[in-house]
């Protein structure tokens, strides 16, 4: 009686114990950019903390959906322009026909190069990437295929900078950057002596700019004129295009920096 019952319990067992049908992917292979739905929506890069830096490359994430080949395979992207304000050649380098994934790969990285110009620091530039159809590739998910990169060099007023700084502009704050090498200061009362050491160096080198780029040659900054001494342009050797316009004023005859207002740094 006793096997007739377990004969009975384990006959749904063996029942349930036919081969299972293998489900394989046979599919074209397609590729998507490999992205979190915020950073789908907007890649944010900024130049604002490195005025040296001409250029800088952005390397968006592409994966395969599919199986990966023996053989190095060819994907394709564009910059769709009408939904973007960056300019080729101008913002960006002009992307390339064809990128690749190499043999048995599941990824790539599409490398974007963008470049640092002084329109940046007032107003941010988009550029919508999309991934398109090639020999090797089909985009079969719409929402995948696309992501926004937002260029950037504009600073923003940091919560401690009332503490122990005044008249906050973006070219003053660009000039703390350069002059102290700091991108932020504490707000504790006990860091004062420090956090005032690093306020005098930029008060130092607004007093007397000319003093401060002879006297730091490693850092590589130059003051260039075109009119006899009546202004200047402050930029670093390697990068001309992201400049801070310098001018003497008329009545003291002393030099300012001029901020994006148009008003004289103090």
């Amino acid at each position: 009686m006793k096997k007739t019952i377990l004969l009975l319990l384990l006959l749904p067992l063996l029942c349930s114990c036919k081969k299972a049908v293998l489900t394989t992917y046979d599919r074209a292979a397609n590729v998507y950019f490999d992205l979190s739905d915020a950073d789908r929506d907007s890649i944010v890069y900024t130049f604002a903390y490195d005025m040296t830096k001409a250029e800088d490359t952005i390397f968006v994430p592409v994966k395969v959906m599919g199986y990966r080949d023996q053989q190095a395979r060819q994907y394709e992207a564009f910059v769709e322009k009408d939904s973007s304000t960056a300019r080729a050649d101008l913002h960006y380098d002009q992307l390339k026909p064809t990128y690749t994934i190499e043999s048995n790969a599941g990824r790539a990285l599409l490398p974007i190069i963008v470049h640092n110009i002084s329109e940046l620091e007032n107003q941010s530039v988009s550029l919508l990437l999309k991934l398109k159809a090639s020999n090797d590739f089909g985009i079969e998910n719409p929402a995948l295929i696309r992501a926004r990169i937002i260029i950037s060099a504009q600073l923003e007023q940091p919560a401690w900078w009332t503490m122990w700084l005044d008249n906050y502009s973006r070219v003053k704050h660009q000039l703390f950057l350069i002059v102290t090498e700091q991108r932020s200061l504490s707000t504790v009362g006990l860091d004062a002596p420090k956090n005032l050491y690093f306020v005098n160096l930029l008060l130092m080198m607004l007093n007397d700019p000319f003093k401060w780029v002879k006297d730091h040659p490693e850092k590589n900054y130059v003051l260039s004129s075109k009119d006899n001494g009546q202004t200047y342009q402050f930029y670093h050797v390697d990068n001309p295009n992201r400049s801070i316009l310098l001018r003497k004023n008329s009545a003291s005859g002393k030099y300012y920096f001029i901020d994006e207002s148009g008003k004289e740094v103090r």
